[in-house]
Parts: structure tokens; C-alpha cells; sequence
């Protein structure tokens, strides 16, 4: 992985990105401890567009029911082949652009702060999501934790489906007696390829140990800021909705050293089925945020 790297630390927190491939968080220490996994081999994930650390997914999160969508007042068809994006075991379009194709621009960069810009402008990004664009993302840290900041500035009416996918693990302690606490929300029903089916069902909160558990599940919030949090030993990390995050997706496969909590903008399928989707109109601007908080 040979793209610079920039380092963000407050305290005893350190952030690191790449906003070379993608803004990509490759990084996030407290007290010198790895909070972030999927990290051994970041070389073969950008070639693969698999996730790791913390991704964007962009211009769409998780998977589309095919290669074609009507958005923001546009048919769209594209090519599922393209080397810009990765499919899922059924074939399907998963998380948009891969992250290690997008460059971003450096717009701001001190010891505790870093500014990027992506203008979605070109005719190679425009064949996958035909919508004019800049996307912004800010990374602040202190001494408490990471805030990111994502803004999306409409030059045409612009379809919102992203989302985060952050990985954490707790070191020293094995995944069984990780502890999980999710908020009330709706969850969202699936078919047997990932997809919504328009139906939702209560999931009511969840505080426990992980141990055989696993989770592929996305949800519909209830609250205003909801929080996530897993925790092992006496280490606890809490993922905050601060803004416009109405999703989420729990991610923690069994037998896998990692929980993946993810703020989304938009479910799964959004782009296709139109559930849940918002369009920023042009010259308009949407702004999303959510924070790591580590203790």
C-alpha cells in the first residue's frame, strides 16, 4: 500500500488515513491498542474492493438487486463487469466504487484534522452514477474519539445511498465474551440474496455477549443519535449517529475477530427500490456525521 499516509492523534487517540485510496481509515489506536480490523493485506482488498478498517462506501452502501436503477429522475444502466466495481457470491453490485480507485484531494491537513474532496465529474465515475458532484469528508479527532463528516454538494440532483463500514475488534479478549449493546430499532427483512423485501419486523434492544451469535443484519433507527457499542475487558468502543444516518447494519459473522457497526444513509437496494432514499437537489448539500468514541 503506497499511498501517503496522514496521521491524526489527540491525547492518546491516533487516526490514520489514505486519502489517496479512498480516505480510507487504516488506523484508529487508543493508549497504542489497534481498534480497527481487516487490515493485514490492504494491497489485495483495494484490488478486490473488499472493505477494511473504516471504508466509504460510495456513491452506494451494501449491494443493488442488479445493474440498472432509476434515480433523482434518471434510468441507469451499467456495467457490472467494470474493473471499478466488485460483485457479491450472487453476482450482484456491492458498495459502489471500489475504494482503492478513488483519489481524493487533500483540502486541509493539521495534527488533529484532515479535510478531503472527491469531484465526481469524470466520465468513468458518471457510467457508474450519473450524477454531477463533490463529495467532501472530514476527520476530526480528540482526546475522546474520532468524528467523520461527510457532505455531498449537488451540481445535479444527487441520490444519497452511502455509508460506513467500520471493523473493530478487542485485543486480548477472544470474540465469545465480547459484549454487544444495540438500540430498539426496526429490522430490515432479506431475501436469500441480501436484499430488502419491503417488510420490517421490532427488534427490540440487545445487551449481551456475543459468544455463538452472529449478525448480517440491516436496520431502520428509532432514535435521534443512536449508539452501538462493543466492549471486551476494559476496553469500550461506541459508534454514534450524529446526523442524517437513518440505517445501520450489524455486521459480526461467526468464527470472524471483528463487529462491523455501520451508519447508512440509505438501506440496502436503496438506489433500485427507492425505500428510505433522499435526493439533494441541485446546488443544494447534504451533510452526514457519525463518531468513534474509545474508552
Amino acid at each position: 500500500m503506497d499511498a501517503q499516509k496522514h496521521k491524526l492523534s489527540a491525547g492518546e487517540l491516533e487516526a490514520t488515513f489514505l486519502p489517496g485510496r479512498g480516505m480510507l481509515g487504516v488506523s484508529l489506536r487508543y493508549r497504542g491498542e489497534e481498534l480497527l480490523r481487516r487490515l493485514e493485506n490492504l494491497d489485495e482488498a483495494a484490488a478486490k474492493g473488499s472493505t477494511a478498517g473504516i471504508p466509504l462506501l460510495y456513491p452506494w452502501a451494501n449491494r443493488l438487486a442488479g445493474a440498472s436503477y432509476r434515480a433523482a429522475g434518471r434510468e441507469v444502466r451499467f456495467d457490472a463487469a467494470s474493473p471499478l466495481l466488485h460483485c457479491d457470491d450472487h453476482g450482484l453490485p456491492i458498495h459502489g466504487v471500489k475504494w482503492g480507485s478513488l483519489e481524493w484531494e487533500v483540502v486541509t491537513a493539521r495534527a488533529d484534522h484532515l479535510a478531503g474532496r472527491l469531484e465526481w465529474t469524470s466520465q468513468e465515475l458518471l457510467a457508474v452514477f450519473p450524477y454531477r458532484h463533490t463529495v467532501e469528508m472530514q476527520a476530526d479527532v480528540d482526546e475522546g474519539g474520532l468524528t467523520i463528516g461527510t457532505k455531498v454538494k449537488a451540481v445535479d440532483a444527487v441520490p444519497v445511498s452511502f455509508g460506513f463500514h467500520p471493523y473493530f475488534g478487542i485485543a486480548g479478549v477472544p470474540r465469545a465474551e465480547w459484549r454487544l449493546e444495540l438500540p430498539t430499532m426496526q429490522r430490515i427483512v432479506l431475501d436469500s440474496r441480501g436484499i430488502p423485501t419491503g417488510k420490517e419486523e421490532g427488534f427490540e434492544r440487545f445487551e449481551g455477549t456475543l459468544g455463538q451469535l452472529e449478525f448480517d443484519s440491516g436496520f431502520r433507527v428509532l432514535e435521534g443519535r443512536p449508539k452501538f457499542v462493543l466492549c471486551g475487558g476494559e476496553r469500550r468502543i461506541t459508534v454514534e449517529f450524529l446526523e442524517n444516518y437513518p440505517y445501520a447494519q450489524v455486521f459480526a459473522p461467526k468464527g470472524k475477530e471483528f463487529v462491523a457497526l455501520e451508519p447508512m444513509t440509505a438501506p440496502t437496494n436503496g438506489l433500485v427500490s427507492g425505500m428510505g432514499l433522499r435526493v439533494v437537489e441541485a446546488g443544494e448539500e447534504l451533510r452526514a456525521a457519525f463518531r468513534i468514541a474509545a474508552a
